[in-house]
């Protein structure tokens, strides 16, 4: 069982934080910038309204909200590791987002918001962080308004072969040394991510926890041969 205590995890991405960004891109070959590209394509937001997105990391999924609404939307994104957002503040201003563009320290399993206040909740690659993978949907799912989407994109294990075996060695075996070195990180931070991927419910499974926390309509699609799906449904 992987180890995902609000303090180990905290501490973990405190240390990589500035090269976090770095990293991402380099290990995924930019791909990560597709996936939040596609993201924000289908959960599309509007000018006037009130977007979350939790687990921001250094906001990578908030800007590109606020690229996407062409600076109309309202956008919060909170994590609770403060390093980590405060690379998000940083590049907040400098992309000079007149306010629009907020961060904040927060737990996602105690958000800090009241209930039906936001249209669009979303995360990407950090729901598998949180400790409690429901109390982490059930909080989204609470500060959604009835009609809003919540959007979940997050790491997956390909299926076709022999992609999956090919993929499935690299992941295991070069990605955490090359992070590890690259980064050098203490807490391991790249062996903790095929752990953590491994372990987090996939596809139909995470799919119907999603449902429990009171979204319906819930879909899922797989994204560049399924290294990462893109999870979606609807607050009824």
């Amino acid at each position: 069982m992987v180890d995902k205590s609000n303090e180990r995890v905290r501490k973990m991405f405190g240390q990589i934080a500035g090269r976090y960004d770095r990293m991402n891109h380099l290990l995924s070959l930019n791909v990560d910038k597709y996936w939040r590209w596609r993201t924000v394509r289908q959960v599309a937001p509007a000018g006037g309204m009130k977007i979350l997105d939790v687990c921001t990391g250094t906001g990578d999924l908030a800007i590109a909200y606020h690229k996407a609404s062409e600076g109309k939307a309202q956008i919060v994104g909170t994590d609770f590791c403060h390093e980590m957002l405060a690379i998000g503040e940083q590049k907040g201003r400098i992309l000079g987002t007149n306010g629009q563009l907020t961060f904040l320290e927060a737990d996602t399993q105690h958000l800090p918001f009241p209930d039906n206040e936001f249209d669009i909740v979303s995360v990407a690659f950090g729901l598998r962080n949180v400790a409690n993978t429901d109390a982490g949907l059930a909080e989204m799912a609470r500060v959604c308004k009835p009609g809003g989407q919540v959007a979940v994109l997050e790491f997956s294990t390909p299926r076709w072969q022999p992609f999956r075996a090919v993929y499935g060695w690299y992941f295991r075996n070069i990605l955490p040394k090359l992070g590890q070195w690259l980064a050098r990180n203490d807490a391991e931070a790249y062996d903790y991510l095929p752990e953590s991927v491994g372990e987090f419910p996939q596809g139909a499974a995470l799919a119907e926890r999603m449902q429990a926390a009171g979204l319906t309509n819930v879909t899922y699609r797989g994204l560049t041969l399924g290294v990462a799906t893109l999870y979606v449904g609807r607050k009824g």
